[in-house]
């Protein structure tokens, strides 16, 4: 029972808490400064009950294998590698919001916005979902932070899942509202989750 109260576990731990609530707040706090705050509600925090749960999921394999397997969790480079990914995915999904602005939005739009431009500036240059392929990175990042081998996996596959319908059905109105535009943008830029063309 004290491996759950070890040095390993409180500094995962608290690195996977500071992760979550860091992301959560500053995508709300970055859609109240983007869109203002009578535009934004709870939804912009991006907690939905299939995120609660595999988070717990994740929390209870973390909790179960530092109990009758604390070797797995002190593989410091692997956490560290797994700490670098949350930074580096929270850093591009970050730019990809300031960089697109009043474009960005955290819902599908369905209907074309007079401020609704396309950008292909910025990391948009590279990456035409580059906060898709943050959050993948960021989500991915935390489990592989925790030494969590089957969370890990799990949230790839199912992350990359999510993305392999989103990018296809967003694309579909992207196409509608810019056209030829989007279609040479597309070919240029990758979409920034791999194998999803």
């Amino acid at each position: 029972m004290t491996e759950i109260f070890s040095f390993t576990a409180c500094r995962q731990l608290l690195q996977m808490l500071f992760a979550v609530f860091f992301f959560h707040c500053s995508e709300y706090i970055l859609a109240i400064s983007v869109h203002g705050k009578n535009s934004v509600d709870l939804k912009s925090l991006l907690i939905s009950q299939n995120y609660v749960f595999a988070m717990v999921c994740s929390l209870i394999e973390y909790l179960i294998e530092i109990y009758f397997f604390p070797e797995i969790k002190e593989h410091w480079l692997l956490s560290n590698s797994g700490l670098a990914l949350v930074v580096v995915g929270e850093f591009i999904r970050k730019l990809a919001i300031i960089t697109a602005g009043r474009s960005f939005t955290h819902l599908i739009k369905r209907f074309h916005e007079e401020h609704h431009v396309l950008i292909t500036n910025g990391v948009y240059k590279y990456i035409r979902h580059p906060s898709y392929c943050g959050f993948f990175v960021w989500s991915v990042g935390t489990q592989i932070m925790l030494c969590n081998p089957v969370s890990a996996v799990a949230f790839a596959v199912v992350v990359w899942i999510f993305f392999r319908t989103r990018i296809p059905y967003e694309e579909f109105y992207l196409r509608q509202f810019f056209g030829s535009e989007y279609e040479e943008y597309a070919r240029r830029a990758a979409s920034g989750i791999p194998f999803i063309r």
